[in-house]
């Protein structure tokens, strides 16, 4: 594989520069980049400008509003936006649902729900998780059962992201217990206004709303809504899980971290060396760094391969154990760059306009939020110890 750029994907790089340094408000990308706590609009103005641009579906034909870009360009267009400070644009109705829609839904689904997406009328969230029912995913006890035209649901989703601000949730749901566990699943798309839904927050460890639970109490979806055939959505669910676990793995946020630390890292503190000197530190920033740069390899050569026609299958639980691994353990080093500043943890400090002194360099108020976020991303979307199950099941016929 040529690990370099093409003529034309370097063209196309500074194109993309170009669109960022027009586009991206400055405001909004001081505020990515200083860890502010980010609104509900900050997000839905990415949104629009990237869909205004065409440049909002990478993962979509282009028949759907797609931009027919080669997996090359999508790598170039994620760097170059995280480089930039530009917001993550929010995944669920756009990278996780979409290409459900788009390979299982029907024409009706597809026709009604993409346009939606991209116009940002709809918000989504996902209900795949419950209590006690995470990783292992087939044991979920959200029911569906049929009444006529409509579904009647009942039951809990759990660690719901962003559920507070969402419209629309797609669901996992039971819809048949006298079979495995997996053959009696069905994805149901459920508005979230409907009578019977509950959202309750959940505040995590660094302090912030996240994540919520969602209680579904005699719901009435109606069979409309139903994607694909009933009790075979656990297809369609492993087929989301691999868009899912892929971007988890961050490659562009983890250069961008990494090179964040080295700054930090390269300072001098008040009362001591910069650590950048002290050689234990050193060594596992170097081991990161190593780490990070195998990874991008195996990243390229892995959308590479799906640029002539190759599926990800195992590659994304491979990339999403190292991804978020490497993740974690920026943060950790970060952390530890700052010594003592990096323990207060003023909440206000990451709203915009707080004027407050800080306590510490400006950069450390965010860090504390930050390390205690990446806790959970060797969690969700498929804990690490189960992706390295289906690594051992694929690979190895363990």
């Amino acid at each position: 594989m040529d690990m370099n750029f093409t003529p034309e994907e370097i063209a196309f790089r500074d194109e993309v520069r170009g669109f960022l340094k027009d586009k991206l408000p400055e405001a909004l990308a001081a505020k990515v980049k200083g860890g502010k706590r980010l609104l509900k609009g900050d997000y839905e103005l990415w949104h629009t400008r990237l869909n205004e641009r065409g440049w909002l579906a990478w993962h979509w034909p282009v028949d759907h509003g797609g931009t027919g870009w080669t997996p090359i360009e999508k790598h170039i267009f994620e760097e170059e936006c995280v480089a930039a400070g530009a917001p993550r644009v929010v995944p669920f109705g756009l990278n996780m649902l979409g290409p459900v829609l788009i390979k299982f839904g029907s024409d009706e689904q597809r026709a009604h729900y993409l346009p939606r997406i991209l116009n940002g009328d709809d918000w989504w969230c996902q209900g795949y998780s419950e209590p006690g029912s995470g990783s292992d995913l087939a044991s979920l006890k959200t029911k569906a059962v049929r009444d006529g035209d409509h579904y009647l649901v009942n039951g809990q989703k759990t660690w719901t992201t962003l559920g507070h601000f969402a419209d629309w949730i797609f669901c996992l749901v039971r819809t048949d217990s006298d079979c495995k566990p997996q053959q009696g699943i069905s994805f149901l798309l459920i508005d979230m206004k409907t009578p019977g839904i509950t959202v309750r927050p959940i505040v995590t460890l660094d302090g912030e709303h996240e994540v919520n639970e969602v209680f579904f109490e005699d719901v009435r979806v109606p069979v409309g809504n139903l994607v694909g055939e009933e009790n075979k959505g656990w297809t369609y669910a492993k087929y989301l899980l691999t868009y899912e676990r892929t971007g988890i793995a961050g490659v562009a946020f983890a250069k961008n971290g990494l090179a964040h630390l080295k700054q930090v890292a390269a300072r001098q503190m008040k009362g001591r060396k910069p650590l950048a000197q002290d050689p234990l530190f050193a060594s596992r920033v170097a081991q990161v760094e190593i780490d990070l740069m195998a990874m991008e390899t195996f990243n390229l050569r892995t959308v590479s391969a799906a640029q002539h026609g190759g599926v990800p299958g195992v590659e994304s639980s491979m990339l999403k154990i190292k991804g978020t691994e490497i993740r974690q353990e920026i943060t950790d080093l970060l952390r530890r760059a700052l010594g003592p500043y990096a323990a207060p943890f003023v909440p206000e400090g990451l709203d915009e306009g707080y004027n407050e002194p800080p306590i510490g360099p400006d950069y450390a108020n965010p860090v504390a939020s930050q390390y205690f976020n990446m806790r959970k991303v060797s969690i969700y979307g498929g804990s690490n110890e189960i992706q390295k199950n289906i690594v051992a099941k694929m690979m190895l016929g363990l």
